[in-house]
């Protein structure tokens, strides 16, 4: 049986962000992400986790100026810097908080052009590499460029075949964060694909396609590919990061047949 994640940048935004927590845990979720928690001090944040008593499962690396339009900047040549000390920033909430894996977005740029490529894979590299010392997994997710026009990420496929280059080349803690919204918009095929990548996949996302809302309200058989997602063995989290219709406890009625889920990640 799937467990499910509750995306507190999402849902529960009718509570302050620190008092989501707890309304999820409420809510009947046994962990918890987000995208990202730099506008509260470390401490705060596991305070608020440690309070909830859920597992926080992921969050994102800062994304540059979220306010100005940047979308990440891994991607971007001669932002190295701001690459490597967003890392830092985010390892710090890490150590706070005991997430396991990191998400680190690629920004906005132009897939063909070789320098956003090789920002991109020098970033990867090093994100990868001081993840690995505190033994955190790295997960780097394609994104829709309907949803995010010009984001530089947004191909399964070639997602995946970086995510093996890098193993293949002693990386072994990069995965890649399938999000179901996402790849159904870029590919669709999703049954065929979850079964080809899974040995890739570190984290799976949800949504309903095309309103990015509750799962089970649009095109896809969402149970249908939880259930896959079990058949393939996947043991994570699903996480959830839909835009509720209409509050986010009025549209919890999807997760009743998955509330007897068992809590923490490691069960």
């Amino acid at each position: 049986m799937p467990r499910f994640a509750a995306n507190l940048s999402l849902l529960f935004t009718e509570h302050p962000f620190l008092d989501r927590f707890a309304a999820a845990r409420d809510a009947g979720f046994p962990a918890v992400e987000f995208l990202f928690p730099y506008e509260h001090a470390p401490e705060a944040v596991a305070q608020a986790l440690r309070l909830s008593g859920l597992d926080l499962v992921l969050f994102n690396m800062p994304p540059g100026d979220w306010a100005a339009g940047e979308r990440g900047l891994a991607a971007l040549p001669d932002r190295f810097e701001a690459v490597a000390a967003g890392i830092e920033t985010a390892l710090a909430y890490a150590a706070a908080t005991g997430v396991p894996r990191l998400h680190l977005m690629a920004g906005l740029a132009d897939r063909a052009d070789p320098g956003a490529r090789a920002a991109y894979d020098r970033a990867l590299r090093h994100a990868a590499e001081r993840l690995s010392e505190r033994g955190l997994d790295l997960m780097i997710e394609p994104i829709n460029r309907r949803s995010m026009p010009g984001y530089f990420l947004d191909d399964l496929d070639w997602a995946a075949e970086r995510v093996a280059a890098l193993r293949a080349d002693g990386h072994a803690n990069v995965g890649l964060q399938c999000d179901l919204f996402h790849a159904q918009i870029l590919h669709g095929d999703l049954t065929a694909r979850l079964a080809r990548l899974m040995p890739l996949i570190g984290h799976v996302q949800v949504a309903s396609v095309p309103d990015r809302a509750e799962p089970g309200t649009g095109e896809l058989n969402d149970a249908f590919l939880f259930g896959e997602l079990d058949r393939l063995g996947y043991s994570g989290f699903v996480g959830c990061e839909y835009n509720p219709r209409a509050g986010t406890e009025a549209g919890l009625s999807w997760l009743a047949p998955y509330r007897a889920a068992p809590v923490g990640e490691g069960a």
